[in-house]
């Protein structure tokens, strides 16, 4: 299987202390099998931070969200109230129950898949959170219109799973 990371630079090595907290599931490297998804991130990676809009590509074996060895969570493509919560939770940054199986602050998930969040969810969390909104509606409020996937890979162990092909400017 081929995943995507889109950037602003090639990345000769993953520094798994170098990727940005409160993200959708935690600390972590994050991936897409979609080319198309992981441009448009390059290029908005780029126009934010400068650079050269880049994708990397990595190879992993198919089966690998399944690898017995490590602990994953796979929430499928569809967003659901258990994919909700843990998005909420792990960018939410006065969330402080670390070891809730509902966040990934302690990177008790080696890799975790599902959909992508939309990035303006601050408004949605604050009105699910004062009761103004109800689950579905913050559900709905999160997600992208398009079919999205991203699998993000959390520690050392995963990330070596990750075998890097080639690289796309």
């Amino acid at each position: 299987m081929i995943l995507y990371h889109g950037t602003n630079l090639d990345i000769q090595s993953i520094d798994l202390a170098s990727c940005r907290p409160y993200k959708d599931f935690g600390r972590g490297f994050y991936t897409t099998d979609i080319l198309e998804q992981a441009q448009k991130m390059a290029k908005r990676v780029a126009k934010i931070y400068g650079g050269t809009p880049t994708v990397n590509i990595y190879e992993v074996m198919d089966d690998f969200i399944k690898n017995s060895e490590l602990n994953t969570m796979d929430f499928g493509n569809i967003p659901s109230e258990k994919w909700a919560v843990f998005v909420m939770n792990n960018r939410n940054k006065l969330f402080t129950d670390f070891k809730s199986k509902d966040c990934n602050f302690d990177c008790k998930y080696d890799i975790v898949s599902g959909p992508i969040a939309d990035d303006d969810m601050a408004v949605l969390f604050r009105q699910y959170q004062s009761s103004l909104i109800s689950l579905e509606t913050l559900i709905n409020g999160m997600t992208f219109r398009e079919i999205t996937n991203q699998c993000s890979f959390h520690t050392e162990r995963a990330v070596r799973l990750l075998k890097k092909v080639g690289v796309l400017l």
